[in-house]
């Protein structure tokens, strides 16, 4: 096996492995929150028990999905199963909007007839656990997501890095609310929760609909190609880059001119030689390049951007 075939089959490992981390959490995020809410009757309880709820349904879809951009390409998907990444995100932040507007619904009922926490002690102990939990498995995650990239396992990482927040607040609105005793406080900080969850499921969109979109990379990795292509010492320029992403998959395409005197065999060695060191450079891409005599003009098919080559 290739350093390139063991380095993405150990993504594809790392990948999967995030995601049944990220479902075990969340089950037992759930029964213990659960037993909380039942002794607490906190809707800032309630709001931490729907979030822990939605993230076990996102990270099983988000498992399925990693498992299915994990397939090799085939006869009838050449570019292989990437986007099943941004479209297990887009799964996310449904299931987050839903969540967030019955948690909502909750707090103006409990706005409309405050009634008083019960057992606050027990309801921050919980708290402080599910904290401690997920901050291991945030930790976990983004050194997947620093690894592979995977757009699944970032946008879990960015909604369970947010359940951090929501858990402290959880605690400072039954630490006020008991000590105080502020019954409004509790409703109106699970209110907060659901206008948090829906911020949350809107970057998430914004996220997928890059990848599904076939957005460029961003300006600086585009720049980075062109270097690392111009550097070889045969490649006279380079024109015509074009890239986008797909899940944990980059793919990069690009042309090479070259002394048009150069044999054909010599041109396919330079160009494999640009290949090796960016795919050194962009390990989780596919490369296409196309070699073209120096000088010769080529039709535009598309309005070049500034920062194109």
């Amino acid at each position: 096996m290739s350093n390139s075939e063991s380095g993405r089959a150990a993504g594809i490992a790392l990948r999967r492995r995030a995601t049944w981390a990220s479902l075990t959490v969340a089950v037992i995020l759930i029964a213990a929150k659960l037993a909380a809410w039942i002794g607490t009757g906190s809707v800032a309880l309630l709001a931490s028990l729907v979030d822990s709820l939605v993230d076990a349904a996102a990270s099983l879809v988000n498992l399925l999905a990693v498992r299915h951009a994990a397939t090799p390409a085939d006869r009838e998907h050449r570019f292989g199963h990437g986007k099943a990444e941004p479209l297990a995100a887009l799964g996310q932040s449904a299931f987050l909007v839903g969540s967030a507007v019955l948690l909502m619904f909750e707090a103006a009922r409990r706005l409309a007839e405050p009634a008083a926490v019960q057992h606050p002690p027990a309801g921050i102990a919980v708290m402080v656990f599910a904290i401690v939990v997920t901050v291991g498995l945030v930790a976990y995650q983004r050194h997947v997501v620093k690894r592979t990239g995977s757009l699944a396992v970032g946008a879990d990482e960015l909604h369970y890095r947010g359940d951090i927040l929501l858990n402290l607040g959880v605690i400072a609105a039954l630490s006020i609310g008991g000590v105080y005793r502020v019954p409004l406080l509790d409703p109106l900080f699970g209110a907060a929760v659901g206008m948090w969850i829906i911020y949350g499921a809107v970057k998430i969109t914004l996220l997928s609909l890059t990848q599904l979109m076939d957005r460029e990379l961003p300006d600086d990795e585009r720049a980075r190609v062109r270097v690392i292509a111009e550097s070889h010492p045969d490649v006279i320029a380079v024109h015509d880059i074009r890239t986008r992403v797909a899940g944990p998959t980059a793919f990069i395409q690009l042309h090479l001119e070259m002394d048009g005197a150069m044999n054909l065999l010599r041109a396919h060695e330079i160009s494999d030689e640009v290949e090796a060191q960016l795919r050194h450079a962009f390990p989780h891409a596919e490369i296409i390049i196309h070699e073209d005599p120096a000088g010769i003009e080529e039709p535009v098919s598309f309005p070049a951007r500034r920062q194109a080559g």
